[in-house]
């Protein structure tokens, strides 16, 4: 029934689309500090854009910028999302998958029929994975189950004998010690976290491993089913390893997931997921340093102080709104996060690394890449450029991946991607 009725849903979506391109002049993106957001154009039947969950052919791979190779490190895993590299060069790998409750809508129904033909649906795996690299030839020899039975895991830490990981209810605390390949039992419950909605929690531990910084996404798009149920919800969180105390960091971030150091001004950094149903570019994504306190707009106003009309208003609120530091575009999906140093790639300079999951709310598709934002003296300081592309077919028909967790590889030589529609990670390096 889903399947039928997803490809109903995808021909009115051609429909409308359509129209909209009749209607509408198709502009660049909105990016980099200064961008050109359009006029907000609130739409009463929201775009719904998606290609088809496909896959990559044999032999087939992303196509890596100039100077770069790429190559499959891990492949058959089920939806990978989140990527964590340990000490001993092992890597571990969060699967798992958005799950849907009963639809309350007629639109309810078209989303989930949707994500379903995307593969961004299901039964979710719920469970990390370990890859090892014994010989070092960049592809992992060994695949072992390192835990499993977890609530839509997604961000790992690890501190000294304590392994910590963002389930989608909760930051839970595991027992540790030096090349572990398996935890088992369920763990200490140290902070409880709303699920559903925006359910992926990240982590990035300080750099003194004192806290902890979590991402906790907001339940719905602007806030729809009132604020009561997002209180606790669309922030940054700090928790205190030592007295356990666990804070509301920063605020008004709809969907901050990727979390990273700039390692000289200490700043933390994220990229976060904007609104919907206000137009292909409006408001952007974007990639912002994040202050102690500070409340970034959602879901009152958009990219500083742009009101949304569509919320009920709280002056006092969007006169403290900051506004973000660099647009990514409209409804990149932009996920992963790391930083990497000048060196680790040949031809790239310092700057922040994000994967970008892809769109599905927008007439002409976007993100489905890995792009590079260079940084200069703690803050962007150009536009992007590609690492990965070529997830995306050119008639935006099918996708053959989806990128999401990026991480620098042990070797410091190497970018690791997780592709959650490929099953797939991917070692991107220097051509040879």
């Amino acid at each position: 029934m889903y399947s039928l009725f997803a490809r109903l849903v995808a021909l009115v979506g051609h429909v409308i689309v359509f129209i909209r391109h009749q209607n509408d002049r198709i502009s660049g993106q909105a990016l980099g500090n200064t961008p050109s957001i359009p006029t907000a154009k609130p739409q009463g039947i929201p775009t719904l854009k998606m290609p088809t969950a496909r896959g990559w052919d044999e032999g087939q791979t992303p196509m890596a910028a100039s100077g770069l190779a790429v190559n499959a490190f891990a492949s058959g895993l089920k939806h990978p999302r989140w990527i964590q590299v340990m000490p001993n060069g092992d890597v571990l790998v969060a699967e798992a998958l958005s799950v849907s409750g009963p639809p309350k809508s007629i639109f309810d129904f078209a989303m989930i029929s949707t994500m379903k033909r995307a593969a961004a649906l299901g039964v979710s795996p719920n469970r990390i994975t370990l890859l090892r690299d014994s010989d070092g030839d960049g592809r992992a020899e060994t695949r072992t189950l390192f835990m499993e039975g977890l609530n839509q895991p997604f961000g790992m830490a690890l501190l000294k004998d304590q392994f910590y990981v963002g389930n989608t209810d909760g930051l839970f605390v595991f027992p540790y010690t030096t090349d572990t390949v398996r935890i088992e039992g369920s763990g200490r419950k140290l902070a409880e976290f709303k699920p559903g909605g925006h359910w992926t929690r990240s982590l990035l531990p300080s750099v003194d491993g004192q806290k902890i910084y979590i991402g906790v996404g907001s339940l719905s798009n602007i806030g729809e089913h009132g604020m009561a149920a997002e209180e606790g919800r669309a922030a940054i969180y700090e928790f205190d390893v030592n007295t356990e105390r666990n804070r509301i960091y920063a605020s008004g971030l709809r969907n901050a997931v990727g979390l990273a150091w700039e390692p000289y001004t200490g700043d933390l950094w994220t990229v976060v997921n904007e609104r919907d149903g206000l137009g292909d570019e409006t408001p952007p994504d974007y990639l912002t340093s994040v202050r102690d306190g500070g409340f970034y707009g959602w879901p009152y106003c958009y990219w500083g102080q742009t009101v949304d009309d569509r919320v009920p208003q709280d002056a006092k609120m969007v006169a403290s709104a900051l506004q973000p530091d660099y647009a990514l575009g409209g409804h990149t999906a932009s996920l992963g996060l790391c930083w990497m140093p000048e060196g680790t790639l040949p031809g790239f300079p310092d700057g922040m690394v994000i994967g970008q999951h892809g769109s599905w709310n927008r007439s002409k598709l976007s993100g489905y890449r890995v792009v590079f934002i260079p940084f200069e003296k703690g803050k962007p300081c150009g536009p992007p450029r590609d690492i990965l592309s070529g997830f995306l077919a050119p008639d935006e028909r099918v996708s053959y991946g989806r990128p999401v967790g990026v991480s620098i590889g042990h070797d410091r030589k190497s970018l690791l991607v997780a592709d959650d529609v490929g099953d797939v990670i991917w070692r991107v390096t220097g051509a040879r």
